[in-house]
């Protein structure tokens, strides 16, 4: 198999050493040049055309955000943002702006602890295989909602009863912030559902996320809580390093939280998906959206035999396609979609419990 080109940009030697060293030991991954700064990574860029990036996003003179943006629009290719959690905002801005995935730094400083993410960085970058750059390109960044204030829950307002409220789970990984943030964006304020979402991220991100997701949305995003009491017209982001799973409290619905389970994925769309399916029966629906691996899998069979609605994300908008096929194997998807798509058909779902 051919080898995986990276150029390595940071603007620490010692980041950039051991970032080298952890990716010599991959037999499939070969680190083509490194470069201290967005400038020096332009140059190294046009010279080795390599078939991956790791970028840092705080480096003097030209920053990681720039050089996004100049070869996004010149000529894209995979971009994996390596930052410390510190940058959490930022990492969400550089996923805007067309970064494929990120990896946290474990520390902020100079550190032997970089050492410790070598199996993730070579798993993320052995993904870049699959990854659909035309989910990038077709992708439009998010505009933040209108200054006018949403309606939002007294706290005194009664948890609604399970039957009556409709349910809309969504599981995502790899591409995924880019592409809830646009359906979030453009879904249709005022619908009579719960929204509630695990997206594979690690701890440390996910406020973050749900901050930003917040400030984009017609709804009210917010990180989970366990015990939270799932309310209509709001959504809930499961905490990195926590599955999100609904259950009952007489006749309503709350949120739980759990650092475990028998699931592969922490958080898990399944355990999502599932426990949404037991709880919501026929109100429930599904999303699908870009990722590695087949996580949602088993929840989207789990849904459709309680009698609920599944929606997988089309190969075309995809980042990454591997989830979205997955659920569409099982045969019970209902629509495969293009991320600007679903908006349309999860309001429709919303007033009349059917897709169109």
């Amino acid at each position: 198999m051919k080898k995986i080109r990276v150029l390595v940009i940071d603007d620490s030697a010692f980041n950039r050493k051991a970032i080298r060293e952890m990716l010599s030991q991959a037999p499939d991954i070969e680190v083509a040049g490194m470069a201290g700064n967005g400038e020096e990574g332009l140059r190294q860029l046009r010279k080795l055309k390599p078939d991956l990036v790791t970028l840092d996003l705080e480096m003097p003179g030209m920053d990681g955000f720039t050089f996004l943006r100049i070869v996004m629009n010149q000529s894209p290719l995979p971009i994996l943002v390596v930052s410390s959690r510190r940058e959490a905002e930022s990492v969400f801005q550089a996923l805007e702006l067309g970064a494929v995935d990120f990896l946290p730094k474990p520390t902020r400083t100079i550190s032997p602890e970089l050492y410790n993410v070598k199996n993730e960085l070579i798993r993320k970058i052995r993904a870049a295989r699959d990854f659909r750059l035309e989910g990038i390109r077709e992708r439009p960044l998010p505009v933040p909602r209108p200054a006018a204030p949403r309606p939002v829950a007294p706290p005194h307002r009664p948890e609604p009863e399970v039957g009556g409220l409709r349910l809309v789970v969504i599981g995502a990984s790899t591409g995924g912030p880019a592409a809830i943030s646009q359906i979030l964006a453009t879904l249709r304020p005022g619908l009579p559902i719960g929204i509630a979402i695990t997206q594979h991220m690690p701890p440390g991100f996910t406020k973050a996320f749900a901050e930003r997701l917040d400030r984009f949305s017609a709804y009210p995003i917010k990180e989970a809580g366990d015990g939270d009491p799932l309310l209509p017209q709001q959504g809930y982001i499961s905490p990195g390093g926590k599955n999100l799973y609904l259950d009952r409290r007489g006749k309503n619905l709350v949120l739980k939280l759990s650092s475990r389970g028998r699931e592969k994925y922490l958080p898990s769309v399944d355990m999502l998906f599932e426990s949404a399916s037991e709880a919501a029966g026929r109100n429930c629906l599904g999303v699908v959206l870009t990722g590695m691996g087949n996580d949602g899998k088993d929840g989207v069979i789990r849904i459709k035999q309680k009698g609920g609605t599944v929606i997988a994300q089309s190969e075309e908008s995809s980042v990454v396609f591997g989830m979205p096929r997955e659920a569409i194997a099982t045969g019970k998807v209902d629509r495969v979609l293009s991320t600007e798509m679903i908006p349309r058909y999860i309001s429709t779902w919303a007033k009349t419990g059917e897709l169109e």
